[in-house]
C-alpha cells in the first residue's frame, strides 16, 4: 500500500521506517530540508537504537523515500498525520498550527483513490474534539476520506519495539458504521504484522482515542510525582524511598513500575502533554476534574529545586567556583533527547549559583553544546570528574550506573556524589570513603 507519514520527526521517521519494513511504499514528508536530506541518505537525525539500519533498509531497497514536496502526497491511499503539538508560548495549551498544516497540505495535494476513500489517520497527541473537526474540515474541502485517530505509545529508546510489537493498538474510528468499518479494514491491512501477531486491538469513538494518551501520560506523571512527593517525605524523617517504594510496589493494586524517586520527569511528552490536558479540561468546562495536575507539574518541577539546594549543602552552603561534575544532559538514558531536560535544567541551574560546571553525556553533548555554548561539555565521565568537587549522576546512562566507586575517587578532589536517579549501590559508594547522597536515601541506613 503506498502510505504517506506528514511530519518526520521523532514520531514520524520511526513510523516511516517501521511502515517500510512491514512492505508498505511509504513517502515521508517534512518541511526541514536538512532533517529530509539527512534521511533520504538513511541516517536519524536523533539517537534511537535500531533505527538506522530499518532506514537504511528502507531507503536501499526504495520503499522508504523522504521529500520536502507536497506533491509527493497525490496516490497514497493512507495519510499518516505525525507532527508535533508543542505547547503554545505563554500558554499551557498545545500549539496546533502544525496539524492543521498537514491537513491543509492533504486538502490541496491528495488525489482521489481507485480503492475508495483516502484514510487520514492521526498519531499525534491532541487535544480531544480534533479528529471530529479534522473529519468536518476534510468534507468541507470535498476531500473523499474517513479519519482514523491512532495515538502513539513510543518510549524513547524503545521506539522501533514500540511500533512494530505495541502492547496495544487503538483505533478512534467516527460514529457512521460504514465509514468506520472502511476505516478500520484500511488500517488493519496497514498494520498487518500486528494484527497478525494478536496484539490487542481497541475499536473506540475518537474522543476516547485522542484521551488515551493524555490520560496515560497523566497517570504516569502522577505516580512519578507521588513517589517523589515520598522522597521529600524520606529526606524529613530519614527513611529510606528506594525501600519504600520497593515495599509498596509489591502491591498488584499499585506495581513497581514508574516508582523511582529522582529529579523528576522531562522530554518532549509528560510535561507539556499535561499542561495540554489541564488547557483543554478549562475550554470544556471541567477544569476541576485535572486541578491534581497542577500539583502533580509543581512536584516535578520542585524536584529540580531540590536538587541544586542539595548540591549547596553538601558543598558546605555556596557552589560560587565548586567544579561540580555533571553526567548526564538527556531525560533520560538511550535518548539525545533534550526538550524539558531535568538533568539539563539543573546543570544550567547551578552555573547560574556561580559553580564551575563540567558535563557529560553518551548522546547529548553535541546538542547541548548548541543549545547551552556556556556550559563545559567534555566527552568522557573521566574527564568530567577530573578534580570535581561534588559529582552528580543526573541521566541513569548504564556507563554511569557501572561506573567503579573506588576508580571515581581516584580522580575528583573531594569525595561526594548526588545520585539523582537513586541507580547507584549507597553502600558500596560509602564504603569506598564517598558522601553519598540520594533522593530521599542516604548511605547511612543499617538495612
Amino acid at each position: 500500500m503506498k502510505i504517506s507519514v506528514i511530519g518526520c520527526g521523532y514520531l514520524g521517521a520511526v513510523h516511516a521506517a517501521c511502515m517500510a519494513d512491514f512492505g508498505h511504499d511509504v513517502v515521508g514528508l517534512d518541511v526541514d530540508p536538512v532533517k529530509v536530506d539527512k534521511l533520504a541518505a538513511g541516517i536519524p537525525s536523533f539517537h534511537e537504537p535500531g533505527l538506522e539500519p530499518l532506514l537504511r533498509q528502507g531507503v536501499d531497497s526504495g520503499s522508504l523515500r523522504f521529500t520536502t514536496d507536497k506533491t509527493a502526497l497525490a496516490g497514497a491511499r493512507v495519510h499518516f498525520i505525525a507532527v508535533g503539538t508543542p505547547q503554545r508560548g505563554g500558554s499551557y495549551a498545545a500549539d496546533m498550527s502544525y496539524v492543521w498544516s498537514a491537513v491543509d497540505d492533504i486538502i490541496a495535494n491528495a488525489t482521489p483513490h481507485p480503492d475508495g476513500p483516502i484514510v487520514v489517520v492521526g498519531k499525534s497527541t491532541v487535544p480531544v474534539g480534533t479528529a471530529g473537526a479534522i473529519a468536518e474540515r476534510l468534507a468541507e474541502a470535498g476531500v473523499d476520506a474517513v479519519v482514523v485517530w491512532n495515538p502513539e505509545f513510543l518510549r524513547e529508546g524503545y521506539a522501533v519495539q514500540d511500533t512494530q510489537r505495541p502492547d496495544r493498538v487503538v483505533y478512534g474510528l467516527p460514529d457512521d458504521r460504514e465509514q468506520g468499518e472502511v476505516g478500520r479494514t484500511v488500517v488493519d491491512e496497514v498494520y498487518a504484522p500486528i494484527i497478525e501477531a494478536g496484539i490487542p486491538r481497541l475499536l473506540v469513538n475518537y474522543p476516547t482515542a485522542e484521551l488515551v494518551k493524555v490520560a496515560a501520560n497523566s497517570f504516569l506523571a502522577t505516580k512519578i510525582s507521588f513517589i517523589n512527593s515520598m522522597a521529600e517525605l524520606c529526606d524529613a524523617s530519614g527513611a529510606d524511598v528506594s525501600r519504600l517504594a520497593e515495599a509498596i510496589g509489591h502491591d498488584d493494586r499499585i506495581g513497581s513500575k514508574f516508582l523511582q524517586a529522582g529529579i523528576g520527569f522531562g522530554g518532549g511528552c509528560l510535561p507539556k502533554d499535561i499542561r495540554a490536558f489541564m488547557a483543554r479540561a478549562g475550554e470544556l468546562g471541567v477544569d476541576q476534574s485535572l486541578t491534581f495536575l497542577r500539583e502533580v507539574d509543581s512536584i516535578n518541577m520542585r524536584r529540580r529545586d531540590h536538587a541544586v539546594e542539595l548540591a549547596a549543602q553538601m558543598a558546605g552552603g555556596r557552589l560560587v567556583g565548586v567544579k561540580v561534575a555533571v553526567l548526564g544532559l538527556t531525560f533520560k538514558p538511550d535518548s539525545d533527547d533534550v526538550r524539558d531536560s531535568p538533568a539539563l535544567d539543573i546543570a544550567g541551574r547551578l552555573w547560574g549559583r556561580g559553580a564551575n560546571v563540567v558535563a557529560t553525556d553518551p548522546a547529548g553533548a553535541d546538542a547541548v553544546r548548541g543549545l547551552r555554548p556556556d556550559l563545559h561539555i567534555v566527552d568522557s565521565a573521566e574527564e568530567a570528574l577530573a578534580g570535581a568537587d561534588l559529582v552528580m549522576l543526573l541521566t541513569a546512562w548504564k556507563d554511569y550506573v557501572k561506573l567503579d566507586p573506588t576508580a571515581a575517587r581516584s580522580l575528583v578532589a573531594t569525595p561526594r556524589i548526588i545520585d539523582g536517579r537513586n541507580v547507584l549501590d549507597p553502600r558500596a559508594w560509602a564504603d569506598a570513603g564517598w558522601d553519598y547522597r540520594g533522593m530521599g536515601r542516604r548511605s547511612g541506613a543499617v538495612w
